[in-house]
């Protein structure tokens, strides 16, 4: 008899009893899918891996150690049976089609009455995968059609626009340290999705180059010392497109509330009535040091870390940061917008009790291909900035931290 396709179907199994039958590693892979679907699971297995466990302890499913026993389906919708024992998994599977369960079998497909597709989830939608040719099952090859629909899906390679009227408003879209890569996949699928743009000079520029024709960037740049676009001029552009009924992003580099003034923005918004999304962001200040190599902490160096803005220097009135407060922690400090200032900076945290021979890490455009390390301490790196030629962006790290990393040629 010819072997037809299986039927695809999408399972509603919230507070409907599924049985899953040993706690190896197809369970662990496979539960919390079920879990996330709300499915009360009902464990049987004399043993499971420490996840499996966990995932009992914290009263995610209800575990019964001990081996499988006949009527163990009963009032079952579904079951997954991954047992080590293959008689009781075809015990468990005639059970299963007496009472007409539909049942997974992790060890004989063929024997199944359900297979699981290889899935994925995507911007509420989920991608599921099955061969068609039951005589060529190829898992891997369903599994690289999955991973290919969803990314494309993810990062907007693979557009599929909405057909129904979509929610209007402005994401507020961390771009990370500069990398295209680094950006988070919420963030990218956004950006594919947008009508406006508004992109700061720090943000991932090499995304802007894929958005379609059709998509109106505006050049937010804060250029140091030179042309910038207003704080306030940048809410009412983020206002007046959203208010066109168009979907706004405005992307940031960084993270947006880590003094990227995303919270300006987000207070301006909601004063407006418009609806606002946050994405966070990958932060220069953990990611920049780790391009190169350098963990912000490490076991026996350091065990915690400070990011500070260095745009105001530490006799200036203006300056928020209690510097000698920082000289006396043996942490590691990060300084963000910091390379004009890092002279006065050097200083006052030597003049508090900081030895001057603490290492520092200049990393200038880091993540992208203008990357560059340069390692001073704070007695000489106002000396070593200008002899190097250090310019903006550049996230400086002081710290024991900065003498225990892999190296320059570190990537994240």
């Amino acid at each position: 008899m010819a072997e037809h396709p299986a039927y695809p179907v999408g399972l509603r199994l919230t507070g409907r009893r599924v049985v899953v039958l040993g706690g190896g590693q197809v369970a662990q892979r496979r539960l919390p899918a079920l879990i996330a679907a709300g499915a009360d699971v009902l464990l049987v297995s004399p043993s499971a891996t420490a996840s499996v466990e966990a995932m009992a302890d914290a009263g995610e499913l209800t575990w019964e150690r001990r081996r499988y026993a006949e009527g163990d389906l009963t009032d079952a919708w579904y079951a997954l049976i991954a047992t080590s024992d293959a008689e009781a998994n075809a015990a468990a599977s005639a059970e299963g089609e007496r009472r007409r369960v539909w049942c997974v079998r992790a060890d004989d497909a063929d024997q199944a009455t359900a297979w699981t597709p290889a899935s994925g989830h995507s911007a509420g939608v989920t991608v599921a995968v099955l061969t068609t040719d039951a005589r060529d099952r190829d898992p891997r090859h369903t599994a690289a059609i999955r991973d290919a629909v969803v990314e494309g899906l993810r990062d907007g390679t693979l557009v599929a626009p909405h057909q129904r009227t979509r929610a209007t408003g402005v994401a507020l879209v961390g771009g990370g340290p500069g990398d295209p890569d680094l950006i988070t996949v919420r963030g990218r699928r956004l950006l594919a999705e947008a009508d406006v743009v508004i992109a700061d000079r720090l943000g991932p520029r090499d995304l802007l180059a894929e958005l379609p024709p059709h998509v109106e960037v505006i050049d937010a740049a804060k250029i140091p010392y030179g042309r910038f676009m207003a704080q306030e001029a940048i809410n009412n552009a983020l206002i007046e497109h959203a208010k066109q009924g168009k979907a706004v992003v405005r992307l940031k580099g960084g993270d947006p509330f880590v003094f990227g003034r995303g919270m300006e923005e987000a207070q301006a918004l909601a004063e407006a009535g418009i609806p606002c999304t946050v994405v966070p962001g990958i932060s220069s200040s953990i990611s920049v040091p780790g391009a190169v190599g350098i963990p912000v902490t490490h076991r026996g160096v350091a065990h915690e870390f400070t990011v500070v803005s260095g745009h105001v220097a530490p006799d200036d009135e203006r300056s928020l940061v209690d510097w000698p407060s920082l000289a006396k922690l043996t942490g590691t400090l990060v300084i963000l917008m910091g390379v004009d200032k890092i002279g006065r900076i050097a200083e006052t945290l030597v003049a508090h009790g900081r030895s001057p021979e603490t290492p520092v890490a200049l990393v200038q455009e880091g993540t992208t291909a203008a990357q560059r390390r340069v390692d001073a301490t704070l007695a000489t790196v106002a000396h070593t900035v200008v002899a190097e030629g250090v310019r903006p962006p550049a996230v400086i790290v002081v710290g024991e931290v900065v003498g225990v990393g892999v190296g320059p040629h570190g990537t994240i």
